[in-house]
């Protein structure tokens, strides 16, 4: 019924290795995990700036541990203190990213990244809560 096709298509390399190397999901998925944690430990860092207290310092030392783990090794670089800053914008910037964090773990099946993303966004919530600002 149809005629079979004679000539090779024009979007089809002949022959020609590929000059660009190929990652996997995985791999990419890693890299995109690493970043979204990097990006919340940055935000942590402006946090603990403005208000130290032990459950940030031990976030941003488990989120350290993460982002080498995926990076292959290679720690992160550490944000610097910004004090002016106001500390709801960044719990909020925090919330968000470690959302992203917690969606990108779960679609690679990363337990451990997906507990420590959620265990942040719970604290960045509870930071950012009325109730929880007037109690103090």
């Amino acid at each position: 019924m149809y005629e079979p096709i004679r000539t090779p298509s024009v979007h089809t390399a002949t022959g020609t290795p590929s000059d660009f190397p190929h990652r996997s999901r995985e791999e990419e998925l890693d890299i995109q995990l690493a970043g979204h944690l990097a990006a919340l430990l940055a935000v942590t860092d402006e946090i603990r700036a403005l208000a130290p207290s032990g459950d940030l310092d031990a976030a941003a030392s488990r989120l350290t541990e993460q982002v080498a783990r995926l990076r292959g090794g290679v720690s992160p670089v550490r944000a610097s203190t910004a004090p002016e800053s106001r500390a709801a914008a960044l719990h909020q910037r925090a919330h968000a990213l470690a959302g992203r964090a917690l969606v990108v773990a779960a679609s690679r099946a990363d337990t451990a990244a997906a507990i420590l993303a959620a265990e942040r966004m719970d604290a960045h919530a509870l930071a950012t809560d009325p109730r929880t600002l007037a109690a103090r």
